[in-house]
């Protein structure tokens, strides 16, 4: 079977570490690459190391392409909220600064309008104990991240972080997505 690429879609979510993200969204049916990168600031080409100062402006994301015809963008809104939590400013777990913040950085109008709905949605059901502080902004621009740093899960699963903290969030996904694996 041969595929169009012009049908398949572009979504860019920060949930905190991008190790963490990525690990997540390689495994959904549908989704077609992952890329870890840097978005969402104010000066072009960062690196990892100026990123970390928390001074860029930049959030730790990652851009996905995915096929609409397998798995929505509200789908993935879904898995987004789930694994990470969107009701911390600028922390994810133990990692702390603005570009561990949660993000979602909107490619379109529809997405945008999702995002907002979604938002406001959980929000409303008290689904969380504190409201949500998920930023949602107009996507500018996508900086892959170092090599290193592309598929660091799958490279390096006994690594520290890996193990007691990437690990315990897949099998989480995995159980409560199973429908929706690779």
């Amino acid at each position: 079977m041969t595929s169009n690429k012009s049908k398949f879609e572009t979504a860019t979510f920060g949930s905190g570490c991008f190790w963490c993200t990525e690990a997540i969204f390689e495994r959904v049916k549908g989704v077609l690459t992952v890329v870890s990168g840097y978005s969402g600031g104010d000066i072009t080409s960062p690196s990892y190391e100026s990123v970390c100062t928390g001074k860029t402006g930049h959030a730790e994301v990652c851009q996905m392409q995915f096929d609409p015809d397998e798995i929505s963008y509200e789908e993935l809104l879904k898995i987004f909220w789930k694994t990470h939590d969107p009701t911390t400013l600028n922390r994810q777990g133990a990692d702390v600064g603005t570009q561990y913040r949660s993000i979602i950085l909107y490619h379109n109008e529809e997405q945008k309008k999702s995002a907002e709905f979604y938002k406001e949605e959980l929000d409303n059901s008290g689904a969380y104990n504190h409201k949500i502080v998920t930023e949602i902004s107009e996507f500018k621009k996508f900086y892959p991240a170092e090599a290193y740093h592309q598929h660091y899960f799958e490279k390096n699963p006994y690594q520290g972080y890996c193990s007691f903290v990437i690990a315990p969030k897949v099998e989480k996904f995995e159980k409560v997505f199973s429908e929706k694996l690779k």
